[in-house]
């Protein structure tokens, strides 16, 4: 097998003194580091039991790094991209699409950065209900209106996968007859930042493991069998988001548009605004003239400008994603068992929460860059509805105020008031944890129906209704908690408590 050959191979170079560069060529191996550390990454991802695709994924991304190519993508690799099909001017639905298509939730995050150890869709947002519980509520829903039993299934990490199966349980018709609730992403070892070894960290050898980011979602298909098996029940099309995006819902007219285009991947984007410049872009290659996606990590220094140039790169990827089934085993069967996606390295220590321990390289990919993998793949132009993320204690508040509201169908959406712009919240970074922001609003969240921005400094309490209007700042420099009277604030306003 391909893993048995490189590990023969590897074992054989590192052996030797000195290898002619001829023969490094030959036998694909790019660099010293490739040649001494592979052994090791592989006898220590086999050891922990990882499948071939698994292993392959993660070969590919390090000999990536070690070849010493550049994981940027500069300027000049690209074109912006102008004009997209829009949803708004799509029309037609075809409610037969449902019984070949599959809904995939990405379900593996604990939410570590709101100081959270359980996964984030178990948090709660309104009503009494979790993401989770809207999710379920979505699917359940949709079989009812379309009498149509649309499979579903979750992408869970092994962080994730209990606790989201044990609070699932209650909806205990949502598994789809003949297939799993859940597969398992993989993982991945971290990189030794100073010589491209395996991370050690005995004090906790479960530090040194990392999540691959979530375009592990195409080997993880492959490597569980559920690529297999949903193709073999005779399922052709794929839609996928995160379940912290509670606007990510089955849309019958984004299907079939999907499946008429004929597209192998297709990517909902939505309008860049300044809130959202720091993200991800789309564009085009100059080299291929297909669609790419830029991540800010891949984007080198002196291109930050124009990568933050909302005029010049309209669209962002929502990671709402619609896949062709055979089309995406038929990629992995073209490259040789793994999807090629582009690298992004993220330095870390290996310890998350002691900065002074060892500096380590974790290799991820992005599931919205496979969109350079597939000739013809399309993007199209979604409402602000479809996204409603939550990254942050910021994103948080705002969804739980009343500039969101809940569909018949169980979507969390923006109000038409807010003509597709969330409010801007940034709230002290006392309140990053979910548990901190609680203190901010014992009394519930104010109301930022017709709140533009709205930032917080300090020990805070909100009253209970308090109204946020226009641009507003509250702050409180002193050392106790302050109390915000119950009132409307408006535009322009600057409260010291």
């Amino acid at each position: 097998s391909r893993i048995a050959m490189s590990e023969h191979w590897a074992a054989f170079l590192a052996k030797m003194q000195c290898t002619p560069p001829w023969v490094l060529k030959l036998l694909g191996v790019t660099s010293a580091e490739m040649i001494e550390n592979w052994p090791k990454f592989l006898k220590k991802m086999q050891a922990e039991g990882l499948n071939e695709t698994a292993i392959n994924a993660f070969k590919y991304n390090y000999e990536k790094l070690t070849s010493g190519a550049n994981l940027n993508i500069p300027e000049e690799a690209i074109l912006p991209v102008d004009d997209l099909p829009s949803y708004d001017s799509l029309t037609e639905e075809n409610a037969d699409l449902l019984k070949e298509t599959v809904m995939l939730k990405l379900n593996g995050g604990l939410g570590t950065g709101m100081g959270l150890e359980k996964a984030k869709s178990l948090l709660e947002l309104k009503d009494g209900n979790t993401f989770l519980d809207f999710i379920a509520k979505q699917v359940l829903q949709m079989r009812t209106a379309y009498g149509v039993p649309l499979a579903f299934m979750l992408m869970n990490s092994f962080s994730t996968s209990k606790d989201t199966l044990d609070f699932l349980s209650k909806y205990d018709t949502l598994a789809f007859e003949g297939l799993p609730l859940e597969f398992v992403q993989n993982k991945a070892p971290k990189v030794d930042a100073s010589d491209l070894s395996p991370a050690s960290w005995p004090a906790n050898p479960s530090h040194e493991w990392c999540p691959p980011g979530h375009g592990d979602l195409y080997p993880a298909m492959v490597g569980s069998g559920a690529l297999d098996m949903l193709i073999a029940k005779g399922f052709k099309y794929m839609f996928v988001s995160n379940s912290d995006n509670l606007g990510a819902t089955m849309d019958l007219k984004l299907l079939t548009w999907f499946v008429k285009s004929g597209a192998p991947f297709a990517m909902e984007v939505a309008a860049r605004t300044d809130a959202d410049k720091k993200g991800g872009h789309l564009a085009k290659s100059v080299a291929t003239k297909g669609l790419l996606l830029r991540e800010a990590a891949q984007c080198p220094e002196e291109s930050e400008d124009a990568f933050q140039d909302v005029t010049k790169y309209k669209f962002f990827n929502t990671n709402n994603l619609w896949v062709n089934l055979p089309a995406l085993k038929a990629a992995f069967d073209k490259f040789g068992g793994l999807l090629p996606l582009p690298v992004i390295k993220n330095g870390k220590t290996v310890d998350p929460r002691d900065k002074k321990s060892t500096k380590v390289l974790q290799l991820e990919t992005a599931m919205g860059s496979a969109i350079e993998c597939f000739e013809g793949a399309q993007a199209i132009l979604i409402p602000r509805t479809r996204f409603a993320p939550v990254k942050t204690t910021n994103d948080m508040l705002a969804l739980m105020s009343d500039a969101y509201e809940v569909t018949p169908d169980s979507r969390m959406v923006l109000k038409a008031e807010r003509n597709g712009i969330p409010p801007d919240v940034k709230l002290d970074g006392m309140y990053k944890f979910v548990d901190d922001m609680q203190k901010l609003i014992p009394n519930g969240p104010p109301s930022l129906i017709n709140c533009k921005k709205l930032a917080i400094v300090g020990k805070v309490v909100l009253g209970k209704g308090v109204v946020f209007e226009g641009t507003v700042k509250v702050t409180n420099a002193s050392d106790e908690w302050k109390t915000l009277a119950t009132g409307t604030y408006k535009d322009g306003s600057v409260i010291e408590l």
